[in-house]
């Protein structure tokens, strides 16, 4: 079946890149789309270049003038647009090759449209000029809900989803995640399926205003995590999105979940559990490294 893939662009003052991004999503080679972009009150002219294609295109493109949101908040009331099979995260400055859809509801349609089902890509990384920085880690990213709890490991604009994963996240909204990429990743790996192509589909253009700084560095990366991590509210932040994930999801998740999220919740520290978290006998974020830190995290009550 051709399936209707819902294509959402959250914008927000970018006219820069905004033209490259645009080009790259109409010249997919999987047509049966629509494109529904929400600006989040650019006051640049972001939005008279999304009138111009428009005018210009004949496929079906869908603009909301919003106010300003967040990028978070917007890209949930994008979510509720549209009627369409597939729903697939787009960012404003990157670029997508040629069959990022079609690969994606390949994937997607071996799977049982019944749970909520996520396929994601391999990624590229460039700086805002579009030079080559290097190449995006495809290795041992093994989705599983125990994972998500304290990790993404994708990026939004590699995520397509389908229409039962979509329905789970717009019927229970959070007052508060991390990321909408994110929280999404939880509830594929709560309650469906999470199947990853490492066939690059995304230049993903790694600009100041990123809110992320993956592909920048390992010295970027680590003053990253210690600014919004250690010394900002990430921590919290982590740990509110799990006890919210809790209370609206708890009672529909399998009786493992449940003994998963049983033992990592909490956001006020206990020592009893927090020897528990730490010396759990499941590898839970990917690289050693990570897994380390995050362990020592627990013991100390930081996470």
């Amino acid at each position: 079946m051709n399936k209707k893939v819902a294509i959402l662009l959250s914008t927000y003052n970018g006219e820069k890149y905004l033209k490259e991004q645009l080009d790259s999503i109409l010249a997919q080679t999987y047509t049966n789309f629509e494109l529904i972009i929400r600006d989040d009150g650019s006051k640049d002219n972001t939005v008279k270049i999304i009138k111009e294609y428009i005018e210009k295109t004949d496929k079906e493109i869908t603009l909301i003038e919003g106010k300003n949101l967040g990028f978070i908040k917007s890209f949930f009331d994008l979510l509720k647009r549209g009627d369409a099979d597939y729903y697939a995260y787009a960012d404003q400055d990157d670029i997508w090759l040629p069959n990022k859809i079609e690969l994606a509801v390949n994937s997607l349609n071996k799977l049982d449209d019944r749970v909520p089902n996520m396929a994601f890509s391999n990624v590229d990384y460039y700086d805002a000029e579009m030079n080559f920085i290097g190449k995006g880690d495809s290795k041992n990213k093994k989705p599983s809900f125990l994972n998500s709890l304290y990790e993404c490991i994708n990026q939004g604009m590699t995520m397509v989803i389908n229409k039962k994963a979509r329905e789970y996240i717009i019927d229970n909204i959070p007052e508060k995640c991390f990321f909408h990429d994110w929280w999404t990743y939880m509830i594929c790996t709560a309650f469906g399926n999470v199947v990853q192509d490492d066939v690059v589909t995304v230049k993903y253009r790694r600009a100041k205003t990123n809110a992320t700084v993956e592909g920048q560095g390992i010295v970027t990366l680590l003053i990253w995590r210690i600014k919004k991590l250690l010394l900002g509210d990430g921590m919290k932040d982590i740990k509110k999105q799990i006890t919210i994930f809790k209370n609206i999801f708890y009672k529909d998740l399998s009786t493992e979940n449940q003994k998963i999220i049983d033992t990592f919740e909490g956001e006020k520290y206990n020592f009893f559990k927090a020897i528990k978290k730490a010396f759990y006998p499941k590898k839970i974020r990917r690289k050693l490294i990570d897994d380390i830190s995050l362990r020592i995290f627990f013991l100390f009550g930081i996470l």
